[in-house]
């Protein structure tokens, strides 16, 4: 269990997404030169502009295979995926994506509608979602999924995103309930889990502190749990 998706101190997660970019940095090295960088940029900051900058939300071609790119380069690179994406037609994919976006806040189904197209699947539909929603929605990264308890082993299926995002969205409500500033999102929890994740196979002293501020606030929270419950007086 990642002792960062049992902590609820706002602070501390905001510790975290604030060293998000120097984690993608550091992981960046290992990639081609500037590669991951760019399409992170790219992915978290421009295209979730270009999205919400039309009238009715949704992707183009061009942009479905830039976000492929960037999925593939963040994670596991499966070659035959981008082949796939690229074979849709443009009208293809700005008409699935613009009916997927209406469907909205049943997720599910906007899952359903985009994983219609070829070569993309719930993780590659959340990733679109989560640009264009990340209020509603959070990329399905492996390093999230496996930060939160009772996913493993991890299933690339509809169902399994349900679990996963219940998970997220009811974390970010506890989270908003907490802190003033209630800006808190499923994606923006992702990106969290993803950069303490990664900080951690990669050995970076980058989030050292908060790993053991984030580990000592969960154990006072699991001590809190096991302490017998007061008996109330009944009347």
């Amino acid at each position: 269990m990642s002792t960062l998706f049992a902590c609820e101190d706002p602070a501390t997660l905001s510790s975290v997404y604030g060293k998000y970019w120097d984690v993608v940095e550091a992981k960046a090295k290992g990639k081609k030169p500037g590669k991951l960088l760019d399409l992170d940029k790219w992915y978290q900051e421009e295209l979730p502009t270009l999205i919400s900058s039309r009238p009715d939300k949704h992707v183009t071609l061009s942009e479905l295979v830039k976000l492929m790119e960037w999925k593939l380069t963040r994670g596991k690179f499966r070659p035959r995926l981008q082949q796939l994406v690229a074979s849709n037609s443009e009208d293809t994919v700005e008409k699935c994506s613009r009916k997927a976006f209406s469907l909205l806040p049943d997720v599910q189904a906007a899952i359903a509608e985009l994983s219609t197209m070829k070569g993309v699947g719930p993780a590659t539909a959340s990733a679109v979602l989560a640009a264009g929603a990340p209020e509603q929605t959070a990329f399905m990264s492996d390093e999230a999924m496996e930060s939160v308890p009772g996913l493993k082993p991890i299933q690339y299926t509809a169902k399994h995103y349900a679990l996963y995002l219940g998970k997220m969205v009811e974390w970010t409500q506890k989270l908003n309930k907490v802190d003033p500033q209630q800006d808190w999102t499923p994606h923006r929890l992702e990106l969290c889990l993803w950069a303490m994740t990664i900080a951690k196979q990669q050995q970076l002293p980058l989030l050292r502190d908060v790993v053991v501020k984030a580990s000592s606030m969960a154990d006072k929270c699991s001590d809190a749990d096991q302490r017998p419950a007061k008996k109330l007086k009944t009347r």
